[in-house]
């Protein structure tokens, strides 16, 4: 069953009365209702390219978190071989939120780390809807440390809305940790290339894509707080977060522009819930690209570079 999202309506009224014809004539096999539920595809297909032509930024925002979108483990599934799973921070406990191990992209041998939002209630909850406590940044700095000592290169898969702002949490650290994730992405001696699958929200992602190369999904955001929190502080009222959306500049194209986002990586029509394979293929793709790219670096290299580009960014277009 497929989840329409608010906008996509339109899309949603003629696409059901397409799979109506098509269930009638299943019931009867007497009604030919080929030519009209095909009339009815194709005007589907013609709202559908409406609709993606240009969305608005909080239209991005609402396909960055649509629920079908594949995750973290989604991914490792499709593109990873001999996936070997690693827990655990080693001091307090196992974060569910944050998943990472060993693994294989083709021939390559890489150490893979994500954040997992789950793709029913219960996996949800369990994995707190890909929110991280400070044990989950503290398992990240372990996972990077190991793969600092093999000469692994390191992938890490965004998506998360941001850091679990939770009294625990800040309790154990919070902020330290994030700090400290952030600090061990900068010392990496290995390539470090990350992909904002959906959302990228505030440090809780940061900790996470402080890379030699951020690719970006085509409909993904990567922001510093969410259109609702921005909306919230700004203008104290959660509804503006169109105008919020909008100021922030989180889209991949926006950020592609300030020298953020190195690569955008093309999401099927309809946004990457209508292909999950075919989005996971593409980004399959695109890292062994730049891994290769990165292979011949040196690791004093890959740091300065990395370093670099942070210090560079928000230094190019930012004419308004």
């Amino acid at each position: 069953m497929t989840n329409y999202l608010e906008f996509e309506r339109p899309l949603a009224e003629i696409e059901g009365k397409a799979e109506e014809l098509r269930a009638m004539a299943r019931d009867n096999e007497e009604m030919d209702v080929k030519a009209e539920a095909n009339a009815l595809d194709k005007k589907a297909g013609e709202i559908l390219d409406e609709l993606y032509a240009k969305l608005t930024p909080w239209r991005k925002c609402q396909v960055a978190r649509h629920p079908d979108r594949p995750h973290c483990k989604d991914y490792i599934k499709e593109l990873f071989q001999e996936y070997t799973p690693l827990a655990g921070d080693r001091n307090f406990a196992d974060d569910h939120a944050v998943m990472g191990g060993l693994a294989r992209l083709g021939d390559t041998p890489v150490m893979v780390i994500g954040h997992e939002k789950g793709n029913d209630t219960k996996s949800r909850i369990a994995r707190n809807f890909g929110m991280a406590r400070p044990e989950g940044y503290r398992k990240a700095v372990r996972l990077m440390d190991l793969a600092d000592r093999f000469g692994l290169p390191v992938i890490s898969l965004i998506d998360t809305p941001g850091a679990y702002p939770g009294k625990g949490a800040e309790e154990r650290g919070q902020s330290e940790a994030i700090a400290r994730s952030t600090e061990k992405c900068l010392q990496l001696k290995v390539p470090i290339i990350s992909v904002i699958i959906g959302e990228g929200g505030s440090g809780g992602a940061v900790a996470f894509a402080t890379a030699n190369k951020l690719l970006m999904l085509e409909h993904s955001i990567y922001a510093v707080i969410s259109p609702e929190g921005c909306a919230s502080i700004l203008w104290k009222d959660a509804e503006k977060m169109r105008e919020a959306a909008e100021a922030l500049r989180l889209t991949a194209q926006d950020l592609k522009n300030l020298g953020v986002c190195d690569k955008i990586i093309s999401e099927p029509k309809g946004g990457a819930h209508r292909d999950p394979i075919a989005t996971m293929q593409s980004v399959g793709k695109a890292l062994a690209k730049i891994l290769d790219d990165l292979a011949e670096k040196s690791p004093s290299g890959l740091m300065h570079d990395r370093r670099q580009k942070f210090l560079d960014v928000g230094t190019k277009g930012l004419a308004v």
